[in-house]
């Protein structure tokens, strides 16, 4: 099951336990549940989710993935959510300092255009450096 499946990165079940309890996530919290959660949940789900965030209701929720859906953002590298993280009170990551932790891309299995995504942009970045 897709809500199984994100339980399996550590972050991602911290996040939807604090949302199950009512927590308020912070922005940067729901924008890394929505980049991550969006492959595995439906609009529906995502929505309904981050509605339980105390600082979230169902407009903001729907107005944020419809922001990721728009960029389509690829998910976040462990360094980039440790950056957000320390610009809000809640902390994203549950242990920092375990580096196996909050890196997605170790626990959880993407489409394969994300992972084609990635490709292009190293590639175009190569190529951009090499001219």
């Amino acid at each position: 099951m897709p809500l199984e499946d994100l339980r399996k990165e550590p972050m991602m079940a911290h996040l939807l336990d604090s949302l199950e309890a009512g927590e308020d996530i912070g922005h940067y919290g729901r924008l890394v549940f929505v980049i991550v959660g969006r492959h595995f949940l439906s609009r529906d789900e995502l929505v309904a989710w981050l509605s339980k965030d105390s600082d979230c209701d169902t407009e903001k929720a729907r107005g944020l993935i419809e922001q990721v859906e728009a960029r389509d953002y690829n998910p976040p590298k462990r360094e980039r959510i440790l950056e957000w993280m320390e610009q809000q009170g809640f902390p994203i990551c549950p242990d920092p300092d375990d580096p196996s932790q909050c890196n997605v891309y170790r626990n959880l299995e993407f489409p394969p255009g994300v992972y084609g995504k990635i490709q292009e942009f190293y590639q175009g970045r190569d190529q951009a450096a090499t001219r």
